[in-house]
């Protein structure tokens, strides 16, 4: 009875284990596929990703088009504005790295002067963040490892970047709850000051309008 019981439980565990997963990898691998960019002939094409901290980015991105003389220029910023990549005259791309902001990173994308093209073209971008950018085929050569136990190692790799998921959203409902308590306090505030001063003003025209009448001796 007891080793049946262990047995439900663990497969109960897997199971719970197995739903998590399936619930949170949407949230975790965002840009797993390739994302097909529409460039307009003249103006700036941006896609934007919210990313936490010492999160591992890798992207490459080529363009789709049948002149031979159009080129892109390429841009990635962070969220405070710091340049992260730059490339002009680019028909193919590809940068990686390592976050040290967390907000939103921009990734714009224009074409350039050189060919003088009215018309637009397509850029296809992927663009992939934390589980899905590391390299799993030299860590299976590396480690000597393969089949079950390579899945069970993104398993867990997954459930690990899920834990630090839920921690961030905890961290960031904190701070919005935080910001919205402050600025419910100061919306007080303001309101109290404002019936105050109200307040003050029909004190101070009741006192003048009294002065006037009893100069005018109608009281």
């Amino acid at each position: 009875m007891g080793k049946d019981s262990y047995t439900t439980r663990t497969g109960m565990n897997l199971l719970l284990l197995f739903l998590c997963f399936i619930t949170f990898s949407p949230l975790l691998f965002p840009q797993a596929n390739a994302v097909w960019i529409e460039i307009p002939g003249s103006g700036t094409k941006c896609v934007s990703e919210e990313i936490h901290t010492n999160v591992v980015v890798l992207a490459e991105y080529y363009l789709f088009t049948h002149h031979e003389t159009m080129t892109v220029t390429a841009k990635v910023t962070s969220p405070y504005g710091n340049t992260l990549h730059y490339h002009e005259n680019a028909t193919h791309g590809q940068f990686a790295f390592t976050t040290t902001e967390s907000g939103s990173y921009l990734g714009c994308f224009w074409l350039d002067a050189n060919g003088k093209h009215e018309e637009g073209t397509n850029l296809i971008l992927d663009w992939k963040i934390g589980i899905s950018a590391k390299d799993w085929e030299s860590v299976a050569k590396k480690e000597k490892i393969e089949g079950v136990e390579l899945e069970l190692m993104k398993l867990e790799a997954s459930v690990r970047a899920i834990h630090e998921s839920i921690f961030h959203l905890k961290d960031k409902e904190a701070k919005m709850r935080e910001v919205g308590e402050r600025t419910n306090a100061r919306v007080a505030w303001y309101g109290l000051m404002s019936l105050s001063v109200c307040i003050l003003v029909v004190a101070l025209q009741v006192w003048h309008l009294k002065r006037f009448f009893q100069k005018k001796k109608l009281i």
